[in-house]
């Protein structure tokens, strides 16, 4: 599929506590309102296939090996790109999906102290290569998002339970992930106000779209 031919696929990325529902809902609305056919999902948890996976992965009580991890994420995402995400661009939507990809090299590379390169390798074979339009980086510091989970979580997962210096190694390979292809990805500091975050969200958004429509 080229640009032209599909529609518009957009991820938000971050650490836990950075923001992403609610900018994602943000913008949901902003392009529902132009007349635009709007997909939101989520890796892992996207089809029912994804939800039995979400719940081993993000919940399961032990270890999980950190090959077997990925390799879990990574058959979430095969599935979910297959049934929901291309067809969906096939048709025109614009697919606004929390974590992909990145999400994997960050956690699984970086926080799991895996091979990157290989990660990312394994999940571009799962989704055939299909890379995201535009990816939303909402960056926060790792202090400040456990700040932020312990004002509202009552239930911590896998990854959100590990301690500062495993979201210190995420946070870094998000950041060196985003200046390696700045093209893709739009950086934007998680501690400003919802409103200034959302117009900047807007504004990358509809340059893509009119872009991809001309």
């Amino acid at each position: 599929m080229t640009r032209a031919a599909r529609g518009l696929f957009v991820t938000l990325e971050g650490g836990d506590g950075s923001g992403k529902s609610t900018q994602a809902e943000l913008l949901a609305e902003w392009l529902r309102a132009s007349g635009r056919e709007v997909v939101r999902t989520r890796e892992p948890g996207g089809t029912d296939v994804g939800l039995e996976i979400r719940e081993l992965v993000l919940h399961h009580r032990g270890d999980i090996a950190p090959r077997a991890e990925a390799l879990l994420y990574a058959a979430d995402r095969a599935h979910h790109v297959a049934t929901l995400v291309r067809p969906a661009l096939e048709r025109g939507a614009v697919v606004l999906q929390d974590r992909y990809l990145d999400s994997s090299v960050a956690y699984q590379g970086a926080g799991r102290v895996l091979d990157a390169d290989e990660v990312r390798r394994l999940s571009l074979w799962a989704t055939d290569d299909l890379l995201p339009d535009l990816t939303i980086l909402l960056d926060l510091d790792e202090a400040a998002a456990r700040a932020r989970l312990d004002g509202a979580r009552t239930r911590y997962d896998r990854l959100e339970a590990e301690g500062a210096s495993f979201h210190a190694r995420v946070r870094a390979a998000y950041l060196e992930l985003a200046a390696a292809e700045p093209e893709r990805f739009l950086v934007l500091d998680a501690t400003l106000p919802v409103d200034e975050l959302a117009t900047a969200i807007r504004e990358a958004v509809g340059e893509r779209l009119v872009g991809g429509d001309g």
